[in-house]
């Protein structure tokens, strides 16, 4: 999967919390919202003048990154449930991420795993499809 096609899959299954998503649209996504958290928080910069303290005591962002942010928390999740159903893991793995570093660490390894060969309990094979 490329990076606009992983991009539309984004959009088009916002709260699509069933099915398989493979490790190259999880990944395609990180860097999409990479790229896109870093556009927001420096137009939240310029419409602050500038001023890089008010910047920093806002906790990095303005009112466009938190809207930016409030919009793709929902897809954000469901493409990462997706991607641990690919890996044959319930979706519920995603919690082990609030269990601060550790919880991190457990979700990076969890989607750099390929994908489980052949369908699983949670669907076919995306890269049959």
């Amino acid at each position: 999967m490329g990076f606009s096609e992983a991009v539309k899959s984004f959009w088009s299954q916002y709260a699509t919390f069933t099915g398989r998503s493979r490790r190259s649209e999880y990944w395609f996504i990180q860097l999409f919202l990479f790229i896109t958290n870093l556009a927001a928080a420096v137009i939240d910069l310029v419409l602050m003048d500038f001023d890089v303290d008010r910047f920093i005591a806002n906790g990095g962002g303005g009112i466009v990154g938190l809207v930016w942010i409030l919009a793709t928390i929902i897809p954000l999740l469901a493409v990462l449930v997706r991607r641990l159903h690919d890996t044959n893991r319930s979706g519920w793995w995603a919690l082990i991420g609030l269990v601060p570093l550790a919880g991190g660490i457990v979700l990076l390894v969890f989607t750099v795993f390929d994908s489980d060969p052949g369908p699983n309990r949670y669907g076919e094979s995306p890269k049959v499809a």
